[in-house]
């Protein structure tokens, strides 16, 4: 009886324009791809904020890590929700990848510079950026200091990065969380008393088990033979978010065949779009944007866009709003809170790896790419300048390596 007021309750202390602009300035500013945002969250909602704490925040990150869908962008949605319930969910969301949707959108209208030698040159200075904020660093450093403390968590961790050293990918990533969850049933008892996060699920039981009917009736209506119109546009791309787990690139072959290989839209459009999307900050995801208005598709330009970005997206936030009233309590019992010390551990050992691939190994190619990540860690760390200013030097930075090149 007093659930549906803690919700209420929950929502009326905070306001979803508390959320936005804090998405809209994320979604300018984190380069460096989804295991790079789970860093910047971690410093804005964790560090700064605090609106979660350590645990809670790798919880959310290896629950969506199970979930089909973008994981770096779930764990977004999931934080809003939290905060300020379904509208703060959606200002997340909003927030984070309007940014880059227009960017695309516009780049499918003609900006095509961004594929050009210049453009290369800027795109490689924003990978920099990657390794220069240190994001994912200090979330492997922060995040080992809280959920490894012992040597039991702190093996888990490593045995998770060195799965991850052999055979890289999603499915390696859902394997090294199960396998976590497995060794911390085994040898994390002592964490399982801890005291789960404060809080209610921003859910309801009956509300998740609704979202859980419509996400499963969605997906069998996208593998229906549809051929044409909006139908088949919208189809595409929410069969495709279905079949990622852990988000990211992993979602690029997929949308390949959903939209090249039917021909829809042309190999080399397909390949102009993915250049533009990593030149500029947000999730990959959001390449559906650009495919939607350049699909030789009706209705095609921006509406098709707008189809094509909801599509894409609404598969994992119906699949994480309907598990996180269940998964809630589940977490609250000891025999799971030892499970989740392991799958904790598991995800820092995930980050660890990420950290070298694709983080470190996409950015730096040598002493120069080194040098400038190195400056730009001081500016952020030490000199503590802002990320937009660190963004606009180290993108120059690359302009001038790809000049003298």
């Amino acid at each position: 009886m007093n659930e549906p007021t803690v919700h209420s309750e929950a929502r009326a202390r905070h306001s979803p324009l508390e959320v936005l602009p804090i998405a809209l300035r994320l979604g300018c500013t984190s380069f460096g791809g989804p295991i790079a945002h789970l860093g910047y969250y971690r410093e804005a909602f964790v560090v700064r904020r605090r609106w979660l704490d350590e645990r809670a925040f790798a919880d959310l990150v290896g629950l969506c890590q199970f979930l089909p869908g973008p994981a770096s962008s779930q764990v977004f949605f999931a934080i809003g929700l939290k905060r300020a319930g379904y509208l703060g969910g959606l200002a997340a969301w909003v927030g984070f990848t309007l940014p880059l949707a227009v960017a695309l959108v516009l780049f499918a209208y003609g900006a095509s510079a961004l594929t050009g030698p210049l453009g290369q040159g800027l795109l490689h200075g924003l990978k920099l950026v990657a390794v220069a904020v240190a994001v994912v660093a200090q979330a492997v450093m922060g995040m080992a200091r809280t959920l490894c403390p012992d040597r039991e968590r702190a093996t888990i961790a490593t045995m998770a990065l060195l799965l991850m050293s052999v055979a890289s990918g999603s499915l390696s990533q859902v394997a090294a969380i199960v396998l976590g969850g497995v060794a911390g049933l085994t040898l994390c008892h002592g964490s399982a008393d801890a005291a789960p996060d404060d809080g209610t699920s921003p859910v309801s039981h009956r509300m998740g088990g609704v979202f859980l009917a419509v996400f499963l009736v969605l997906l069998a209506l996208s593998l229906a033979p549809v051929r044409d119109g909006v139908a088949a546009l919208a189809a595409a791309f929410y069969r495709s978010g279905a079949l990622v787990f852990g988000g990211g690139h992993v979602v690029l072959p997929l949308l390949r065949d959903a939209v090249v290989v039917p021909g829809f839209v042309s190999d080399n459009a397909f390949i102009a779009g993915y250049g533009a999307a990593q030149a500029v900050p947000g999730p990959v995801f959001t390449l559906a944007a650009y495919l939607g208005a350049v699909a030789d598709l009706p209705p095609g330009g921006v509406v098709g866009a707008a189809i094509a970005l909801v599509s894409i997206f609404v598969l994992g936030m119906l699949v994480l709003m309907g598990t996180l009233p269940f998964w809630h309590g589940l977490r609250a019992r000891p025999r799971a809170r030892a499970a989740m010390a392991g799958v904790n551990a598991a995800v820092v050992g995930l980050l660890a790896a990420a950290l070298y691939n694709p983080v470190w190994t996409s950015a730096v190619h040598g002493l120069p790419d080194f040098a400038v990540a190195a400056a730009g860690f001081v500016l952020l760390v030490v000199w503590r300048a802002p990320a937009l200013l660190v963004v606009a030097l180290l993108a120059a930075a690359g302009l001038v390596l790809s000049v003298g090149s």
